[in-house]
C-alpha cells in the first residue's frame, strides 16, 4: 500500500480513537468548553485528512492505470503514442499536477510539431498563468486532453466523416474531453462545444505576433483569457507633491477606472466535396491551416475598423468616436508634411517613447515621398516607410488609404498600442456539417462543411495615449 495512504488512514483511526476517549470522559454530561473545542478541531482535521486521502487514492489508482497502459504500449518516448489512460482523469487533477503535466507534454509535443521558440514560450506562460481572467490550469487541462495521438486522430476522423470509425482509444479520448467540458460548464468556466481544436494548433492559443500577418498582434497588448470578459485597471498616473515638514500629506491618489473588453463570436465555414475528403489524406490538416489563416485575416480587419457591435472595436472606430484625440489636416483634401508634425506634437509625451504609427500602405508611400527632412526613413527606392519621427511604422491593410477630397476621412493613427487590448478566449471548436444542400432544389450537393467558431474582442483602454489624423472637411 502507498505509504502516504497508509499514514492518512492511520491518522483517521487515531482521530476516531481520540474522539471516543472524549465521549467516554464526558459520560452522560455535556462536553465542557475544552472538550468541545478539541472535538471541533478533530472534526476539522478529519475533513482535511479525508480530502487528502481521496486525492492520494485517486493518484494511486491513476498511476496504476498508466503503468498498465505503458505495459501495453511500451515505454513513452518523444514521438511515440501517448496512452489515453494518462488523460482520462484530467478534470480531477489538482492545479499543480495539471500544470506540471501540461508543461512536460507541451515540451514533448513541441519537438514533433516543430514549434518556434516564441510559440513554446507563449504556451508556457499561458499554462503558468494565475491571473483572474486567465486560469492557466484550464489551458493545461485542455492541452492534456487534446495533445495526444488518440484525440488528434479522432479529431481528424470527425472532421472528414459524419460517422467516424473510432478505435476504443480514440473514443475514450473524445469522451474524456467531453467530460471535462461538461464539468467546466458546471463550474461556470463556459465551453464552446463541438470538437476542441488540439491546443498546439489552436490559433486562439498558439498564433503569435511573429506568425501572424496581422500588424496589431505585433504592437498591441494581446491577452488570452478563460472567462467571458477581460477587466483591467486604468489610471492617469500617480501625482506626487512636496509637503511642509510635519504637515498632512496631500491626497495624490490617482483617479482609476476599470476598462473591460468583451469577447464576441467569430465564425468560419469551409465547404468541401466528399471526394476530396476521401482522396486527399492530408485534407483535415490542410484545412486546419486555412482556418487559422482566415481567422487571422478576420481579426486584422476588425482590430482596425470593427464596429464594436457584435464584433471587436477597431482602433480607428474607437478613436473616431473621441473628439479629444482627433487632429485635422491643415488643408482640406491635402496630406502634407506639416500634418505629420501637427499630429506628433498633439500626442502626449508619455505616449511618444512607445508610439507606433499605423496607416494604409498607400498612405505610407505618400508620406515616404516627403523625404527624410520630415523625419521619415525608407529602406530602398520603392518608398517603403520604415520609421517616422524615429518611431516604427506598421501598414494595416484595412485602414483605407487617403484619397483626398473634402469628405471626412481617417488617415492614420499614432500612439502607444499597449493601450489597445486584444482579447482572445482560449479554445477554438470545429464541427462537421455532414451534408450541404444545393440552393436550387434543396437536395444534397455531395458536399460537407467545416464550421469553426472562436471568441475574441478588442478596444482602446486609454484613448489619451493616441491621436488620429483626419481630413479637414470643408465648410
Amino acid at each position: 500500500m502507498d505509504k502516504e495512504i497508509q499514514e492518512l488512514r492511520g491518522r483517521l483511526d487515531a482521530i476516531d480513537v481520540e474522539r471516543r476517549g472524549i465521549h467516554e470522559a464526558a459520560g452522560e454530561e455535556a462536553l465542557n468548553e475544552e472538550q468541545q473545542t478539541r472535538w471541533e478541531a478533530l472534526d476539522a482535521e478529519e475533513a482535511e485528512v479525508r480530502e487528502q486521502l481521496a486525492v492520494a487514492e485517486e493518484r494511486a489508482a491513476r498511476a496504476k492505470r498508466v503503468a498498465e497502459s505503458r505495459a501495453r504500449w511500451g515505454s513513452l518516448q518523444v514521438g511515440e503514442k501517448v496512452p489515453t489512460d494518462d488523460v482520462v482523469d484530467v478534470a480531477r487533477m489538482g492545479r499543480r499536477e495539471a500544470v506540471d503535466r501540461a508543461l512536460k507534454r507541451a515540451e514533448e509535443s513541441a519537438k514533433s510539431l516543430e514549434l518556434r521558440a516564441e510559440q513554446e514560450q507563449r504556451v508556457e506562460r499561458l499554462i503558468r498563468s494565475t491571473a483572474a481572467d486567465t486560469d492557466g490550469s484550464h489551458i493545461a487541462r485542455r492541452l492534456l486532453l487534446t495533445e495526444n495521438d488518440d484525440y488528434r486522430s479522432a479529431f481528424m476522423k470527425a472532421m472528414t466523416s459524419p460517422t467516424p470509425a473510432w478505435t476504443p482509444e480514440e473514443a475514450r479520448a473524445i469522451a474524456a474531453f467531453r467530460e471535462w467540458e461538461q464539468r467546466a460548464m458546471a463550474e461556470g468556466a463556459g465551453t464552446t462545444g463541438g470538437y476542441g481544436v488540439p491546443v498546439l494548433i489552436d490559433p486562439t492559443i498558439i498564433l503569435t505576433a511573429q506568425q501572424s500577418l496581422n500588424p496589431f498582434r505585433r504592437i498591441s497588448r494581446v491577452v488570452t483569457i478563460t472567462t467571458n470578459e477581460w477587466k483591467g485597471v486604468s489610471s492617469a498616473g500617480v501625482s506626487w507633491s512636496y509637503d511642509a515638514e510635519a504637515s498632512e500629506v496631500s491626497d495624490d491618489a490617482p483617479g482609476t477606472g476599470q476598462p473591460s473588453v468583451a469577447v464576441h463570436t467569430a465564425r468560419g465555414f469551409v465547404p468541401f466535396s466528399i471526394e476530396i475528403a476521401q482522396d486527399y489524406p492530408g485534407f483535415a490538416s490542410e484545412v486546419s491551416v486555412l482556418l487559422a489563416e482566415g481567422y487571422d485575416e478576420l481579426e486584422a480587419q476588425k482590430f482596425a475598423v470593427g464596429s464594436g457591435s457584435g464584433e471587436p472595436t477597431g482602433i480607428v472606430t474607437a478613436l473616431d468616436a473621441n473628439t479629444n484625440v482627433e487632429v485635422a489636416t491643415t488643408t482640406s483634401g491635402v496630406l502634407g508634411a506639416p500634418d505629420i508634425t501637427k499630429v506628433w506634437k498633439a500626442l502626449p509625451d508619455r505616449a511618444k517613447s512607445n508610439a507606433t504609427w499605423v496607416m494604409g500602405a498607400g498612405t505610407a508611400s505618400d508620406i515616404a515621398a516627403f523625404g527624410d527632412a520630415y523625419g521619415t526613413r525608407t529602406t530602398d527606392l520603392t518608398g517603403q516607410l520604415e520609421r517616422l519621427r524615429n518611431r516604427p511604422v506598421e501598414a494595416a491593410t484595412y485602414i483605407p488609404d487617403f484619397a483626398g477630397g473634402t469628405n471626412a476621412a481617417n488617415i492614420l493613427v499614432v500612439g502607444d498600442f499597449r493601450r489597445f487590448v486584444i482579447v482572445e478566449r482560449a479554445g477554438m471548436s470545429v464541427e462537421l456539417v455532414p451534408h450541404l444542400f444545393h440552393t436550387s432544389n434543396n437536395r444534397p450537393s455531395g458536399e460537407r462543411g467545416w464550421f469553426a467558431y472562436a471568441r475574441n474582442g478588442s478596444n482602446v483602454v486609454d484613448a489619451g495615449a493616441f491621436r488620429i489624423l483626419q481630413n479637414k472637411t470643408s465648410g
